[in-house]
């Protein structure tokens, strides 16, 4: 076997198993290859987002034990783009000698919401009151303090899975299924940040973002960097959120949703164990990309700079009301006119309501002047069905 030096690289520098082959799975793949690593996905579409693009692509499910050891088998590192995958068989796997980022330990806890809030508040992370419920039956609501918020421990994402229960009269909203109940925090905005830390400890913060979700779909719609707070607002939600990423010894980029308080406090709501939407605005606005800083850690690379470049805002493009089957996007060469604009498909070969199918970030020279783009933008650039 070849001997190399400490700093010395033979092409390709790693290959990269992904598990998931969605939109973050290809802007991870895009990062790659821009850097020489191979990619190996495993997803059950054979026309997921990354399968162009990924040099090996095993067709199979997520829970598919076999088909995670064919990945592993031809990947030097694991890593995933979805969390609602085989724990089991990974925690097999990572006993076993194999290297994955985040640890299968990490992802068990990030997958069950109420061991989640548990463990964060047991380290001393401010998050809201919560506790847990098998049901909630009449008798709970009858004698519940509303509003509040209902959250299923297992299997939620992109606004499903949450509920918000204004009075008794909301009972046909109720999610069957094991759940917490939060307190509903009367918020002034929706904070998120982009931590990176290393397997030694070493950590990077990229900007406090704010995030502005559709009432409609209870998914972020726009997000705005950096996010308009005082500057010791923004250093407590820093502090806050590495705090909690030291509790769950998080290794790998985390994306860490938070409310900021009408008295100025922060509270943690949910932390994602891979890039998150509120971080695309990082490919275009900052040095280093939440996309390569992942591929850094998991490959044993120098954590790159997370400066803003520019003021950025990021506008998810969803699948429109009433369009499902294959896409057509209305507006493209309108908004390709604005400065600033770069336009993001994902590649998905049909649009449903609500679906993410791409986004667009623009460059500002003062977050005004980004917003004001955006302004511009939304009403003419859309995804319909053809």
């Amino acid at each position: 076997m070849l001997q190399y030096q400490p700093d010395q690289f033979p092409y390709p520098l790693l290959r990269i198993g992904i598990i998931g082959g969605g939109q973050l799975a290809k802007m991870t793949t895009l990062a790659a290859k821009q850097m020489g690593f191979q990619v190996n996905i495993l997803d059950p579409s054979p026309h997921c987002p990354t399968a162009h693009l990924a040099d090996l692509h095993i067709v199979g499910s997520l829970y598919d034990a076999d088909k995670l050891r064919e990945l592993a088998k031809v990947s030097e590192v694991l890593t995933y783009d979805i969390e609602h995958i085989d724990t089991a068989t990974l925690k097999m796997l990572y006993n076993e000698g194999h290297t994955i980022y985040p640890s299968p330990d990490l992802l068990e806890i990030i997958q069950d919401k109420l061991i989640q809030k548990q463990i964060l508040a047991q380290h001393g992370v401010p998050v809201p009151c919560f506790e847990a419920v098998d049901s909630l039956t009449p008798d709970y609501l009858a004698q519940a303090h509303f509003p509040l918020v209902q959250k299923a421990r297992l299997g939620g994402y992109d606004g499903k899975g949450v509920v918000i229960l204004k009075g008794p009269e909301d009972a046909d909203k109720v999610l069957q299924t094991p759940s917490i109940v939060e307190e509903w925090i009367d918020f002034t905005k929706e904070l998120a940040i982009i931590i990176a830390r290393t397997a030694k400890g070493e950590t990077a913060c990229y900007p406090v973002v704010e995030m502005v979700f559709d009432d409609k779909t209870n998914i972020c719609d726009i997000v705005e960097a950096p996010a308009k707070v005082h500057p010791r607002v923004a250093d407590e939600a820093k502090r806050m959120a590495l705090l909690a990423i030291e509790a769950l010894n998080g290794v790998g980029v985390f994306g860490v949703e938070m409310f900021l308080t009408r008295d100025e406090h922060i509270l943690i709501n949910e932390i994602a164990p891979r890039p998150h939407n509120s971080g695309h605005y990082t490919i275009e606005a900052c040095i280093t990309s939440q996309f390569e800083q992942l591929l850094r850690i998991i490959s044993g690379l120098p954590l790159g700079s997370t400066e803003l470049l520019r003021p950025a805002v990021m506008l998810n493009l969803l699948g429109e009301a009433g369009h499902s089957g294959p896409p057509l996007i209305e507006g493209l060469r309108e908004a390709l006119t604005i400065p600033g604009l770069s336009f993001h498909y994902y590649g998905k070969d049909v649009t449903q309501p609500y679906r993410k199918m791409g986004h667009i970030t623009i460059l500002g020279d003062h977050s005004e002047d980004a917003l004001e783009k955006l302004e511009r933008v939304k009403d003419v650039l859309k995804i319909v069905s053809r």
